[in-house]
C-alpha cells in the first residue's frame, strides 16, 4: 500500500449490449460471481489495499448497481455514486470524475473479475519518486487475447514506453487488463484525448499514450494472475464454474436456498432464496437469487435468471 491516500474508482456505467441474450434486468457489474455481484469482489479488493473512499460511476440502470451494493455485507467503505448520462468511452467516463478526485486513484472496469493477489505492490509504486501511474498487465501467449485488449511496450526498468489498443500486429505480448493506477495528471491527458475514428469514443489507451509522450512515468505492474471479462452469458457461466473448481468445490448453495428431496446439484452455483424442486437436476449452471426450478426439471449448461433461462452451447 502506498503511504499516501488513494481513492478507488469502479466504472459501472456500461450498457452491456452483448449480454442481451441473458434475460435479466441486472447490469454486468451486478451479475453474480459465487453469489456476490462482480462489483462486490472489486470493492473487496479495494478495501484489501487500504482504500476507504470509492467512486462508482453508474449509467443505464444505475439504481440496480446501487441496490446490489446495498445488499452486500458492509465493508466499511465510503461509497459515492457519480452518474454518467452519456457514454462516450472509458476516458470520457473517467473524465467525469475530475471535479471529485484530487488524489491518486485505482481504477477498475466494472465488468471484469480480477484475481490480483499482489495489488498492494501496484499501489506501492506511488512511493517511488516521480511515478505518475501504473498499468496492471499479464504476459500472454495468445495473440487473439492481445488483439481483443491492448498491449503494453515497456523498457527494462518496467516503464511503459507505449500502448496499442486492439493491435492487429502486437509489438508486445504484455496484455493490459482493466485495472489502472493514476495520479490526477491523467485528467490533463483526457482533456486532450481525441475521439477515435472507428468507435467514435474516447479511449483510455489514447490518454495513456499522451501521458507517456508527455514524459510521465507510467509503470507496468504484474499484480494480476487472472482476469475474466464478462462479455456474454457464456463468460458468466464459465467464471462461476472455474472459480468453483479453483476452490475445490463441486457446488455452492446459498444459506437461504432450498434444495428438494432427490434433487441433484453439480458444478453449479445456487443463489439466495432459490428453490430447487424435488427430483430436479441442476448441472454446470448458475441460478440467480430467488429463482424457482420446478420439480423434476433438468437444467444443464445454463444461466437461470429472475426472468428466464439462457442455455449455453457446449464447447466440444
Amino acid at each position: 500500500m502506498a503511504s499516501e491516500e488513494i481513492a478507488g474508482v469502479i466504472l459501472a456505467a456500461g450498457k452491456g449490449s452483448r449480454m442481451s441474450p441473458l434475460p435479466t434486468r441486472l447490469p454486468k457489474p451486478a451479475l453474480p460471481v459465487l453469489n456476490r455481484p462482480i462489483v462486490y469482489h472489486q470493492l473487496q479488493a479495494l478495501h484489501g489495499v487500504g482504500i476507504r473512499t470509492v467512486y462508482v460511476v453508474v449509467g443505464v440502470r444505475g439504481y440496480e448497481i446501487v441496490r446490489e451494493i446495498e445488499r452486500i455485507p458492509d465493508l466499511g467503505l465510503d461509497i459515492r455514486y457519480v452518474e454518467q448520462t452519456e457514454a462516450h468511452g472509458i476516458a470520457h467516463c473517467v473524465g467525469r470524475l475530475e471535479p471529485y478526485i484530487d488524489s491518486p486513484f485505482l481504477l477498475l472496469l466494472g465488468d471484469i473479475y480480477f484475481d490480483a493477489p499482489r495489488l498492494s505492490e501496484m499501489t506501492a509504486l506511488l512511493d517511488d519518486p516521480g511515478v505518475d501511474g501504473a498499468l496492471a498487465a499479464i504476459e500472454e501467449t495468445s495473440l487473439d487475447a492481445i488483439r481483443r485488449n491492448f498491449c503494453i511496450m515497456a523498457d527494462a526498468r518496467g516503464r511503459a514506453t507505449g500502448v496499442a489498443e486492439k493491435p492487429r500486429r502486437p509489438r508486445s505480448m504484455t496484455k493490459g487488463v482493466g485495472l489502472y493506477l493514476f495520479r490526477p495528471v491523467v485528467f490533463d491527458a483526457i482533456r486532450r484525448t481525441p475521439r477515435t475514428a472507428m468507435r467514435d469514443e474516447y479511449e483510455i489507451t489514447d490518454s495513456i499514450q499522451i501521458l507517456i509522450e508527455d514524459g510521465c512515468d507510467v509503470r507496468v505492474s504484474r499484480c494480476v494472475d487472472h482476469e475474466l471479462n464478462v462479455t456474454g452469458p457464456a463468460d458468466l457461466l464459465d467464471i462461476n464454474v472455474r472459480l468453483l473448481a479453483a476452490r475445490g468445490l463441486d457446488r455452492l448453495i446459498a444459506a437461504e436456498a432450498r434444495v428438494g428431496d432427490g434433487a441433484v446439484v453439480e458444478r453449479a452455483v445456487i443463489g439466495e432464496g432459490a428453490r430447487i424442486g424435488a427430483g430436479a437436476r441442476v448441472e454446470h449452471a448458475v441460478v440467480f437469487r430467488d429463482v424457482e426450478i420446478q420439480p423434476g426439471a433438468r437444467v444443464e449448461h445454463a444461466v437461470v435468471t429472475e426472468s428466464g433461462i439462457c442455455s449455453i452451447p457446449r464447447v466440444m
